[in-house]
């Protein structure tokens, strides 16, 4: 392995590898994304300058020289080792990062209990988890446009793939909760008894090798939180014939755990028919089984699709006469062959379908009545973050309006992982 890329390591210059050696835990810092940079050097600032191994620092300083580098308006200016150096042993006593402070969402100053955020998507979680006095000390989300939009609404850049030992690597080793709404990936049950004590050869993971679950379980597994909260879709429960939940649900409890589990509806927080499953674990060696948990009450809708509305809206979000022509052939060809295939034409005083990732095609499932015959339109990128219960601060400009769609459909619904979030962290905490 040869070695041509430096790092600052106090004053003293140091070499570093030049490939990634993943199974290792090697990282490469002249060669990791700039995304990886800043998630290094966001992570650091908004965990107090709190950071974990030897390694860690190596890689810190190489990043806070770049940063800076990149930051310098004289670009024959001469960045010192020493200056460095001292912006890494105290870096807020210079005023070079406020961009990672000057966001909407902050961690609360005194937090009652920390957090991981995993899957993290456009911080739905981390919305609901700081709600209840919670600080997230780690956040992963590999799609760098929900990168973007996270950064710009909590002043961290997550890291990139959890399915990599490097990103692993950065978890703090104790923290309370693990969150996740990861995606549902089949997979088959290996049929494999139960064999050696967990940290071995372990049944779940002879079970989920090679999905996204087996990452999660990896997790539990390795860092023991007190609790955590998972969310998929309402599917996760039959797929497979059951047999992918039950793997989900003997792995889980195999790992120690007691499990909640609730298919909700995001209606009765927002004007959207959603149901996902909620599933809410505790740590059977600290709680024993015996915590009190209960999910919230699920009520009637609260709010109509009009709630969620701009009284002006743009003129891009009305559909063409061609696109809607084709929208109402297509629903009436499938109409007479008895399917239930088409637009979803919503009531204003009603709820809507579930809005989908791919909404930014045509925005069929859910399309706006308009007056003065006018054609219909399709939500705008802030009505969708209002469905999914996004407050108006939430920023979503730091992307295009595709990006933002897939984002919020792809996103979970706020109040909804709020409510069960204060439920969860109650039991937490009382016991």
């Amino acid at each position: 392995m040869t070695a041509k890329k430096t790092a600052i390591q106090g004053i003293k210059l140091v070499d570093f590898p030049e490939e990634i050696d993943e199974q290792n835990g090697i990282k490469v810092y002249g060669e990791t994304s700039w995304e990886n940079q800043l998630a290094v050097l966001s992570h650091y600032l908004h965990n107090n300058g709190r950071i974990g191994d030897e390694e860690y620092k190596k890689e810190l300083i190489y990043t806070i020289r770049e940063f800076l580098e990149r930051k310098k308006e004289n670009k024959n200016e001469e960045i010192t080792d020493e200056y460095v150096t001292k912006v890494a042993e105290n870096p807020t006593e210079y005023n070079l990062f406020s961009d990672f402070f000057n966001v909407p969402f902050l961690d609360p100053e005194k937090p009652k209990f920390t957090f991981i955020d995993l899957f993290a998507g456009m911080g739905g979680f981390r919305l609901a988890m700081q709600a209840q006095g919670g600080k997230c000390v780690f956040s992963s989300e590999w799609n760098k446009y929900a990168q973007k939009t996270y950064l710009a609404n909590f002043g961290e850049m997550p890291f990139g793939d959890i399915t990599k030992n490097v990103t692993k690597s950065y978890i703090p080793e104790k923290f309370d909760v693990l969150c996740a709404g990861f995606p549902c990936q089949p997979f088959s049950i290996a049929g494999v008894s139960k064999k050696k004590s967990l940290g071995r050869e372990t049944g779940f993971k002879d079970k989920t090798q090679g999905t996204l679950f087996f990452d999660v379980a990896d997790i539990i597994s390795r860092h023991r939180p007190k609790a955590f909260f998972l969310e998929n879709v309402k599917n996760l429960m039959s797929h497979d014939k059951g047999n992918t939940f039950k793997v989900i649900k003997g792995t889980l409890e195999e790992l120690r755990y007691s499990l909640h589990y609730l298919v909700m509806d995001g209606q009765s927080y927002v004007p959207q028919h959603r149901e996902r499953i909620m599933i809410v674990g505790f740590d059977r060696d600290i709680f024993h089984g015996e915590e009190q948990f209960a999910f919230p009450e699920q009520k009637q809708k609260t709010k109509s699709i009009k709630d969620i509305l701009d009284p002006n809206i743009e003129e891009k979000y009305t559909l063409s006469d061609k696109l809607w022509n084709y929208l109402q052939n297509y629903a009436e060809k499938h109409r007479a062959k008895g399917n239930g295939f088409g637009f979803g034409l919503v009531s204003l005083n009603g709820i809507s379908r579930t809005l989908s990732a791919r909404y930014y095609k045509d925005g069929s499932e859910i399309l706006i009545p308009q007056s003065d015959g006018k054609n219909p339109r399709r939500l705008s990128p802030r009505e969708c973050a209002r469905l999914m219960g996004y407050p108006d601060e939430y920023r979503l400009n730091q992307v295009s309006d595709v990006q933002a769609y897939r984002q919020c459909g792809n996103s979970v619904v706020v109040p909804l992982i709020t409510a069960v979030s204060e439920q969860l962290i109650k039991t937490m905490l009382a016991n």
